[in-house]
């Protein structure tokens, strides 16, 4: 496996052609300047040593010697072996709504979009710690196994949409359950759950659910989406309506959703457009104890700058030794 410590760099490569280019259409200009004192051949003679063939010989050469000098710029690295990272740190399973009420525009652009980036940004802040992600509308499923990994907890984020969950509905409890069974350890105090939704339209026993995982160790905080005045739910360019024809109003339940964190031995936080309410929940996990685990990964990367420098300085030895005349015995032909 290679990877570059310094791939910036590699911008650069697009500067060979361009030499290659420019250097053909400096020869151009040149013959032209030359077609103004005579014929090719007559100008030919005047210059006998001159060879156009070692010309581009030489431009060849230095063009890959810049090739190599970049890429020894970029520090190409072969990772040497796989081996096991012991860290400390704590487990934390997002619980995500992704029902049809998280398609209200409280926020911009939407109460589900900016959930998403709250989450994304929250990797961010993430050191040793351990994220999950499940997502829920009337059932639920783990969409991010826990993991260490943030670039992938990114990467599953972007896919996510009301669609993701066929059942339609709100069932925190459920999604508390499958966050509990998702843990990869069994610690206490260094466990969380985050429930973000608008705790709208609960169809189980939610506080039950919290309530065991307390009983467990697990603290389950929750961040109410939405506004106690509610929001028309957009569906395929049209405002949902119920069977009545009337528009369907989506509106935050704070009051069920502090029950759930109250039950859970964690709190409630109600998500604003600048402060979404992920940070001080992390700040609060930060208290909590951490735990020992395991991860592994690639580690003593093996340099390999050093020969790709070598071979652009074979390259422009070569060059300069090449010159741009005919070999001398041509002379005295």
């Amino acid at each position: 496996m290679i990877v570059f410590a310094q791939y910036k760099y590699l911008i650069l490569l697009l500067l060979v052609p361009v030499f290659l280019v420019a250097y053909g259409l400096m020869r151009a200009e040149r013959r032209s300047r030359l077609g103004r004192f005579g014929e090719e051949n007559f100008t030919k003679a005047l210059m006998p040593s001159f060879s156009g063939a070692k010309g581009w010989v030489r431009m060849v050469l230095f063009s890959l010697a810049f090739f190599f000098f970049v890429i020894g710029l970029a520090r190409p690295q072969i990772g040497a072996k796989l081996s096991e990272r012991k860290a400390r740190g704590a487990e934390i399973m997002v619980c995500l709504d992704v029902s049809n009420s998280m398609l209200a525009k409280d926020y911009t652009p939407n109460r589900l979009e900016r959930a998403k980036l709250a989450i994304s940004r929250l990797t961010d802040r993430l050191h040793d710690d351990r994220i999950g992600l499940v997502i829920f509308a009337g059932t639920s499923f783990v969409q991010l196994p826990i993991t260490t990994d943030y670039v992938s907890a990114k990467m599953f984020m972007g896919s996510i949409t009301t669609s993701s969950v066929p059942v339609q509905g709100t069932a925190i409890g459920d999604a508390i359950t499958t966050a509990i069974k998702s843990f990869s350890t069994q610690s206490e105090n260094s466990r969380a759950i985050i429930v973000i939704s608008d705790g709208e339209n609960h169809e189980d026993d939610a506080e039950e659910a919290a309530r065991q995982a307390a009983q467990m160790g697990i603290k389950v905080f929750t961040i109410g989406v939405g506004s106690p005045e509610g929001q028309p739910i957009p569906v395929n360019g049209t405002l949902l309506k119920d069977r009545d024809g009337n528009i369907v109003v989506t509106r935050l339940d704070e009051s069920a959703l502090k029950a759930v964190a109250e039950a859970g031995g964690g709190a409630y936080i109600h998500a604003g457009n600048e402060e979404f309410g992920l940070n001080p929940i992390v700040d609060e996990i930060r208290k909590m104890e951490d735990e020992e685990f395991s991860s592994v990964v690639f580690e003593e990367y093996d340099e390999q700058f050093m020969y790709f420098f070598a071979i652009a300085l074979a390259l422009l030895v070569i060059e300069m030794l090449v010159g741009e005349r005919k070999a001398l015995r041509r002379l005295f032909n």
